[in-house]
Parts: structure tokens; sequence; C-alpha cells
């Protein structure tokens, strides 16, 4: 297996409720929770899971989520503190299309966007609940190069994305193999925390709630057989222990 190095990118911040990250659980407490991307250095190249929000947009038609990003904390800034410029990532895999996700696209020029046909139909022509998820189609921008991908696929030596919908309908979790150390499976919003897996409870936005519950347990059954770490993306505490960039496993 061709060694890698797997970059975890600090977006800043948002706060939502409390039984948003577990579905019907504490109403009205709020949470803060953290906003992150994954850059993947490989044989082939630069490869970027989720780009984080574009705080213009949050704080325009979001507001309510109270957005907290430096400047330090775009995604240009830390791609650049791994020594990486936008247009050298060659391969962008959005776990989904929700607005917390894709805030950086645009700024990718270079970059194929790996794409479920399900997740673009979504966001184009959302159901009327998902609309403000799916609030920021800039990652739609001119030029933009698409390549569909479908099913469980290996896109990279040891790189390798699961289905994992309910939350959205082409949802995308990202299993990194690592050459020492154990892999790194980031779970994308299947799993918001810890609790999300432990307690296989769903996060309360939802596209499918079996097809959520379905994909929790898809996640535990992925880590007990590649015996990999799962990375949930929207837990504050895990996080601030994690390795931020331009510190690097791998």
């Amino acid at each position: 297996m061709a060694p890698k190095k797997v970059y975890i990118l600090d977006g800043g911040s948002l706060v939502i409720d409390r039984s948003q990250v577990l579905w019907h659980i504490d109403v009205g407490t709020p949470v803060r929770f953290p906003v992150y991307s994954v850059l993947v250095e490989h044989a082939d190249g630069f490869l970027l899971y989720d780009t984080g929000y574009d705080l213009e947009h949050v704080r325009r038609v979001l507001p309510f989520e109270q957005p907290l990003q430096s400047p330090e904390q775009s995604l240009g800034a830390q791609l650049r503190l791994c020594g990486v410029e936008p247009e050298q990532v060659d391969t962008v895999v959005n776990s989904h299309f929700h607005f917390d996700h894709v805030g950086g696209n645009r700024l990718l020029t270079s970059a194929t966007t790996l794409v479920s046909k399900e997740e673009l139909r979504h966001a184009k022509v959302p159901e009327p609940f998902e609309h403000l998820g799916y609030s920021d189609l800039t990652f739609d921008f001119p030029g933009v190069r698409y390549e569909r991908v479908s099913g469980d696929v290996e896109i990279a030596d040891g790189v390798w994305l699961f289905e994992t919908p309910g939350h959205t309908a082409g949802h995308y979790s990202m299993l990194v193999e690592m050459e020492d150390g154990e892999s790194m499976l980031f779970a994308g919003d299947a799993a918001y925390t810890r609790e999300n897996l432990d307690r296989e409870i769903i996060a309360g936005f939802h596209l499918d709630p079996t097809q959520s519950v379905e994909s929790i347990k898809r996640l535990k059954r992925l880590a007990r057989r590649h015996e990999a770490v799962i990375y949930p993306s929207h837990e504050m505490e895990p996080f601030q222990t994690w390795k931020h960039a331009p510190l690097a496993y791998g």
C-alpha cells in the first residue's frame, strides 16, 4: 500500500440544537460543533473530503447557526498550512452537498468532483424540508468537472468511499487505509457524534430515518472489518484531541 498523509483542516464552528444532533433529545439545548475537511496526500496527488462552509453565506442565510470562523480557518488558509494551494487539489469528494460541506468547492478550480447522481439531483431539486441544507449551490460553479460514482468504490490506493445514505440521498463516508497505524473512517453526517454511534440514534435532520439507522450500523461494521477508528463529523470534544493541520497522520 502506498504511503499517505492525512490532514484535518479546521473550518470553524456552528451552533445547532442538540435535538438536531440526537433526534428528539434535549430540545432547546444549543450545541457548538466543529466543521472540518480532510486532505489526503497520496501517490496520485491531493484529495479533499468536504470543504466546510462559506462564512458570508451562513451569515446571510443561516445566521441563527452563529458561525465562528477566523481568517486562518478559511479553506485556502488551511490548505496553505499543509503547503498546498487550492488549485493543486486534484479530487474533491463531498460527503453530501449540504452548505457546511461544500462552501469551499468553488476555490478548487482544477479538481474533479466525485458525485453521486442522487445527491446532485437532491441538491438541485430538493424536497421542501431540504432547502436550507442545500442553500449553498456555489459548488456547481461554471466549468466544474463532475465524475459520477455509485456503490462502494476505491478512488485511490487505499482510499475508499462507502455509501451511507439516510441523512441525504447520496451520502458517502470515506475510509483511508494507513500504512502505519489504524485506518481512518470519516463518517460525514452519517454520524455527527460518538453518541449517535453508541446509542444508534440518528441526527434530527435526515431524508430517510430507516436508512440513517442502517448507515450507523454499517459504519460500525466497517470499523470492525477494517480495524478503523471512526471520526464523527460534528462533535467538539474528540475534534479538539485530533491532530490539526499542519500536523498530519501517516
